[in-house]
């Protein structure tokens, strides 16, 4: 039976994307390199932790990479549009699968050449069987705990920018046969100003069977403050597949971070990738310290980090977007 394991379970290897497109990141082209570079040298934690697979589009960023990068990651040519794997690569089954999905740009907002061939390269270069769904599924808008639940949001799966003819129903008959889970939790909306339309991995993760983190609100002015704590109150009433009522953990929010003209954008601790090893948790502008705490407590097996993703975010999002598992 296929299942998709939970992502604290061991990896072969995790896949990742060096910044390669300059004419996309402008002036943060070598400040997002410079964090994905650290990103990758804290999963690889110097040999005792993934192994990272990283492809660079064109020479210019294959030389870059592997200059970066030394023997922390695998470099290898290939063709992509954004790093954004997370979303444009396969999701890894128990059984050495790879599932691919339709991608059109978060809904139609960020539409680049060679992104929509992200998972079937990777899937050939895992040496995988690829298997393409006939639908739109980002991997960011869904997190599973390896033991038969799913947790999304309306927001973005019921969107009709992705799937326009989907319902609740047909939306989870559609995940229960591609993804072999048996339940699916619904939230209703994500971060403000989230060009994901409410991706879940910048909300909520499971970090264990039954276990789930979420943000508290910064303070009363957090822009996020009604919509978080709406969260944490509908995951408390909650049970998983197996039938556990979830325990909710929550970790002190980003707060406000906006952009150069000042609008919010979606900053979340939310966003950390778990490796063999580590956890790397994303901080912006210096805060992070309260969040690596609570989520250290809850990874004593591994190194928890916290590293700046301030340029990453200005493409979109950060650690957990750029990544995706390859399960061992």
């Amino acid at each position: 039976m296929t299942k998709i394991p939970a992502e604290w379970a061991p990896h072969k290897a995790i896949w990742t994307g060096w910044p390669s497109a300059a004419e996309l990141w402008g002036e943060d082209l070598e400040p997002a390199r410079a964090e994905v570079a650290a990103m990758i040298r804290a999963l690889a934690d110097g040999g005792k932790g993934d192994r990272v697979r990283v492809l660079a589009h064109g020479r210019e960023a294959e030389a870059t990479a592997k200059l970066a990068l030394g023997q922390s990651a695998e470099v290898i040519p290939g063709a992509f549009g954004d790093i954004w794997f997370r979303d444009t690569g396969p999701i890894f089954t128990n059984d050495g699968r790879a599932l691919g999905f339709k991608f059109n740009g978060w809904g139609g907002k960020y539409q680049l050449a060679h992104d929509d061939e992200v998972g079937a390269r990777i899937a050939l270069l895992a040496k995988a069987e690829y298997k393409l769904n006939d639908f739109i599924l980002e991997g960011g808008a869904i997190e599973m705990d390896g033991e038969g639940t799913l947790l999304t949001t309306r927001q973005c799966l019921l969107n009709p920018n992705r799937n326009p003819h989907w319902t609740e129903e047909g939306a989870e008959a559609a995940l229960k046969k591609a993804l072999g889970i048996e339940k699916v939790l619904w939230l209703d909306e994500g971060l403000m100003n989230d060009h994901t339309d409410g991706h879940i991995d910048n909300l909520v993760r499971f970090v264990a069977p039954g276990r789930v983190v979420c943000s508290a609100p910064a303070d009363r002015d957090d822009p996020n403050h009604d919509v978080l704590e709406e969260i944490a109150l509908e995951l408390s009433a909650m049970r998983d597949a197996q039938g556990r009522k979830l325990e909710v953990i929550r970790v002190p929010s980003v707060g406000a971070v906006t952009d150069e003209d000042d609008d919010v954008i979606p900053a979340s601790h939310m966003n950390f990738i778990i490796g063999n090893s580590t956890v790397v948790v994303p901080i912006y502008s210096g805060t992070g310290d309260d969040a690596v705490k609570v989520i250290g407590e809850l990874f004593p097996e591994r190194k928890v980090i916290g590293l700046s993703s301030n340029a990453i975010l200005t493409g979109g999002g950060s650690f957990h977007c750029i990544t995706q598992q390859e399960p061992a």
